[in-house]
């Protein structure tokens, strides 16, 4: 099944106002800068349409409004047209400014929210796991981000020891 129909649900999910915005991120977000590579899944990050007496992040909207439309639901994902899709809310200020300054990209004549490389790039290095950081490495050796750009992402979140570290265990040139 096609990705784009995924999106055309996810599009018209935002225009019906059940939620805000959204964005594409993980190994689907990457794919949009990098090779393609297997996934599970795909992780879209939402911003909720506010609810003056909501607490707690509530995802029954989403999936009541995706289970009318034929998704069905399977553990922490819903299955829209063959994808399994998980949506996750912004958890930290690192992943609300990559929420909010997601770019547009066309997906076969689809308009599609996808976080920026360097927000993907600074994701990866802030999760810390082995997979996120050899897409960090894809992203480098790719040249798919703005050094600059992604600097001052790294600085403003926080992540320079981190970044630091990982230059040092896998930018450096061994002697």
């Amino acid at each position: 099944m096609s990705i784009t129909e995924v999106i055309s649900i996810i599009n018209q999910m935002m225009t019906d106002g059940v939620v805000e915005r959204y964005a594409i991120r993980g190994a689907v977000g990457a794919t949009f800068y990098l090779e393609p590579v297997a996934t599970l899944g795909v992780d879209i990050f939402v911003a909720f349409c506010y609810q003056p007496d909501q607490v707690v992040v509530n995802l029954r909207p989403i999936f009541d409004y995706l289970t009318a439309r034929g998704g069905v639901v399977e553990g922490e994902y819903i299955v829209l047209a063959g994808w399994p899709v998980q949506f996750l809310p912004a958890t930290s200020p690192l992943v609300e400014e990559a929420l909010t300054e997601a770019v547009t990209v066309d997906v076969e004549d689809t308009p599609a929210r996808v976080f920026t490389a360097e927000h993907l790039a600074a994701i990866a290095l802030q999760t810390g796991r082995a997979k996120d950081y050899a897409r960090l490495l894809q992203f480098i050796e790719a040249a798919a981000i703005n050094a600059e750009r992604f600097q001052d992402v790294v600085h403003r979140h926080g992540l320079l020891d981190r970044w630091q570290t990982f230059e040092r265990r896998f930018l450096q040139e061994s002697p």
